[in-house]
């Protein structure tokens, strides 16, 4: 599936909170828990806990007799124990045996299928890209190949989802699955034999020259892969002319631990401190860096946001509080509590959170919480309508959240990183029209057809920058505006005006994103970034 890129454009936020906001913090719950795989893995048999629960086992046992109906004590105990953890802390979490792998492979970097992108289009699965050197690619499968049988099951047409579809083309390493194909200019279906294998998952989306000698690297979570995907990254761009970076952690929802303190550890000095943890339970552990970093003589500028959170503000925080690079975009999430996962015999797993965790100025990273996780949940919302995402407002902070650098520097404590350099939301360019393309999807369908019906042209292109010309030259934008009004939005000229900017850089992202992928998109959608360009502004002002 894709992931569909709206951070800074963001239209209606009440209608996109609505929708997108459960998204947002099941991906930072699950891929947030920075630390969870780092500490030793402890496994609990059921007999150890006994002691410690025998009036609950009495009662669960009592119940499962007596009770007028047929009920089975397992299920109650897998409801009951994620209630008993909302009574904790918002990010201690129990994952069922039947979740595990699927909420671990987003940070394992891999799992076992057939290397497609896909989308369900007009109820039908198309390929949206293969990827390089999977199984799908190796046995020919095409971006645009519509999925219509599988293993002789009809899966066009029927109202599939996309976990059934995942459900039915991953499997296990070195099995078979039989697709049939419907490609454009062919009479027959095809038929595919496609041997399952490992496929990579990667945690840098992007990386490529924004100017001359400032490099981008885009990490969307902290994987076990990330500083291997970045160090191959910032080797392709140091070769050219990259001399300063700049790291995108808007989104990053977090990730491992020893992950964020390897990305830091790239950066800083020998011997300097990069993250500390402590906990009723656990001493005071620090991590400091080594003398192999790939970027220490390197200038760098962070870009985060609200949605950046866990191992993402671990990485801002250490390269802040150490005087290193300029972090940059607006206050991150505030989630810094450490857990630590406790394996069950049923395959089951328990992530309790047993510490905390401190940037080497002493800052907690956690913003406060209290057993109303709904207004936890709600925290963006409210620092939306509080006015936080127009203007920063340091005056609030007491002295006691204020915190000095070795290079004296402020910073502030009470939940989240700070940025040095504050820039507010960019809604200028938004008027009713846009919201209501955008809350459509028209944007993503009409690119998704036009790369459909224009697919090879497009590809011969070859680069991002002609395909733009490409675009303009065919008058993309007004065969979107016709589109746009056969769909349920009238055209007005005025809005259209307005919105124009906005409209046309993400036509003409996303169809990129459909030839190029994410280094495709990226390039054009922030080339009216505000936050990419000051961090652009103050990297050519390093001397």
């Amino acid at each position: 599936m894709l992931f569909i890129y709206r951070r800074n454009l963001m239209p209606d936020f009440n209608t996109r909170k609505q929708i997108f906001l459960p998204i947002i913090f099941a991906t930072i719950f699950i891929i947030g828990l920075a630390g969870g795989r780092f500490f030793t893995q402890k496994t609990l048999k059921n007999d150890t806990l006994q002691p410690v629960v025998s009036k609950l086992n009495s009662m669960l046992d009592f119940i499962e007799s007596e009770y007028v109906d047929s009920i089975s004590k397992e299920d109650i105990v897998e409801k009951a124990i994620p209630e008993i953890l909302k009574e904790l802390d918002p990010h201690s979490q129990y994952i069922p045996a039947r979740e595990l792998q699927s909420m671990n492979e987003p940070l394992e970097g891999n799992f076992d299928g057939i290397g497609i992108q896909f989308n369900i289009q007009e109820d039908t699965i198309v390929v949206i890209s293969v990827i390089q050197s999977g199984p799908s690619e190796k046995i020919g499968l095409l971006a645009g190949d519509r999925i219509v049988k599988v293993n002789d099951t009809i899966v066009a047409g029927v109202k599939i989802t996309n976990e059934k579809v995942i459900k039915k083309l991953k499997g296990k390493k070195g099995t078979t699955v039989n697709v049939k194909i419907r490609r454009k200019h062919e009479k027959e279906l095809l038929s595919f034999d496609i041997i399952r294998d490992q496929i990579p998952l990667y945690s840098v989306d992007a990386s490529f020259m924004l100017t001359g000698n400032i490099g981008y690297v885009k990490i969307s979570k902290f994987a076990k892969t990330t500083q291997f995907e970045f160090r191959r990254a910032v080797s392709r761009l140091k070769k050219k002319g990259m001399t300063k970076i700049v790291v995108d952690l808007r989104g990053n929802g977090g990730g491992y631990l020893d992950a964020a303190i390897k990305l830091a550890d790239e950066f800083l000095d020998d011997k300097k401190l990069i993250v500390f943890t402590k906990g009723k339970a656990r001493p005071k552990t620090p991590y400091y860096a080594t003398s192999f970093g790939f970027c220490q003589n390197m200038d760098v500028a962070v870009l985060i946001d609200e949605y950046s959170a866990s191992a993402s503000e671990i990485f801002a925080g250490a390269l802040q509080d150490n005087d290193k690079g300029t972090i940059i975009g607006r206050r991150s999430f505030g989630k810094g509590l450490v857990q630590e996962p406790v394996v069950f015999n049923d395959g089951s797993e328990l992530r309790l959170t047993i510490a905390r965790y401190y940037t080497p100025t002493g800052r907690c990273i956690q913003k406060p919480y209290s057993k109303d996780l709904v207004e936890y949940y709600h925290d963006i919302n409210n620092r939306f309508s509080n006015g936080e995402f127009e203007q920063a407002d340091s005056s609030k902070f007491a002295d006691s959240l204020k915190f000095t650098t070795p290079g004296g520097h402020t910073v502030y404590g009470g939940g989240g990183i700070m940025p040095d350099i504050f820039v507010p939301m960019d809604t200028s360019g938004y008027t009713p029209y846009l919201n209501k393309i955008l809350n459509k999807g028209l944007v993503y369908k009409f690119a998704f057809h036009y790369t459909d019906n224009n697919r090879v042209k497009l590809k011969e292109t070859g680069d991002v920058n002609v395909l733009e010309k490409y675009l303009d030259n065919h008058a993309v934008l007004n065969e979107f505006i016709d589109y746009v009004s056969k769909n349920g939005v009238p055209a007005n000229q005025a809005q259209i005006e307005k919105s124009r900017t906005l409209i046309k850089i993400q036509v003409y992202a996303y169809i990129a994103r459909n030839i190029f992928d994410d280094n495709g998109f990226y390039p054009i959608i922030l080339s009216i970034d505000n936050t990419t360009n000051r961090a652009i502004q103050v990297l050519k002002n390093k001397k």
